[in-house]
């Protein structure tokens, strides 16, 4: 999955590196801050259906949501958050690549991957009541602060969306101490921050959305590894979610057979 966007990043972090160039001319190094590590601690672990190639993951009004990938297989999902049951699930069609998720009103909005339209579904029966159209030509992750949605198209890029039209309000370039941050992945709103896997890598971003910056990263190796010597099939971590009335952060991965709680530090 999104190997044409991880290799172009890699190709334009290693030309840059060999040339001797900023990657923002006229950054001054003098000037950049160091990111700020975010320590954590695993409050408690939880099953995970290892079926499910995870792309979104939130709570909404108590209960979890989860949306999956991959052609022919992604679905929309309410999971038992104790067993790792689905109690609810429908598959979204062979045509679409299931992407990140956002519930607004009562509604899911789901990004699909290259085909440029996302699926809407009533959040009670999961009866599919539209579809929308968005700006980026891939569909990674969403989330919403309330009044807009925010969504990611594996590029620096965040998008803010008006709520049931759609409409693009702002597009906004994110740097990391004055570089271009890549592959920004799922995404989730929380005390004011945006939270964002980066693909392909171990980390959780801590996004200012304020100044477009990254404030703080957690580095969730430790998690990661055990988990693939546990289950060898396990692969990206992705997966953020936080419930809102008891202030809990969980995060998963792409087919881990664990769901974890965890709690940031300062």
């Amino acid at each position: 999955m999104k190997l044409f966007t991880f290799l172009f990043a890699l190709t334009t972090v290693l030309f840059t590196s060999c040339n001797g160039s900023d990657p923002q001319p006229g950054a001054d190094d003098t000037t950049r801050e160091a990111i700020k590590p975010i320590s954590y601690s695993v409050i408690a672990t939880y099953p995970h259906d290892t079926s499910s190639f995870t792309e979104g993951l939130l709570f909404y009004k108590g209960e979890l949501f989860e949306s999956t990938g991959e052609k022919g297989e992604s679905k929309l999902i309410k999971t038992d958050l104790k067993t790792g049951k689905p109690l609810k699930s429908i598959a979204i069609g062979d045509k679409y690549f299931g992407e990140g998720i956002v519930i607004i009103n009562d509604t899911v909005y789901m990004l699909t991957y290259q085909d440029e339209v996302g699926l809407l579904y009533d959040v009670k029966d999961f009866k599919k009541i539209g579809e929308f159209k968005f700006a980026s030509k891939e569909g990674w992750g969403m989330t919403t602060d309330g009044k807009r949605i925010i969504a990611s198209d594996g590029t620096s890029n965040l998008y803010y969306y008006e709520p049931g039209s759609f409409k693009l309000l702002q597009q906004q370039t994110i740097t990391e101490a004055g570089s271009l941050v890549f592959n920004i992945n799922e995404l989730e709103y929380i005390d004011g921050f945006i939270y964002a896997n980066q693909w392909q890598t171990p980390y959780i971003l801590k996004i200012d959305p304020a100044k477009g910056e990254v404030a703080g990263k957690i580095d969730l190796s430790a998690i990661t590894e055990a988990v693939k010597a546990k289950y060898p099939f396990a692969l990206d971590l992705n997966g953020i979610a936080f419930e809102p009335s008891t202030k809990k952060i969980y995060i998963t991965g792409k087919n881990w057979p664990e769901l974890y709680e965890i709690q940031l530090g300062q």
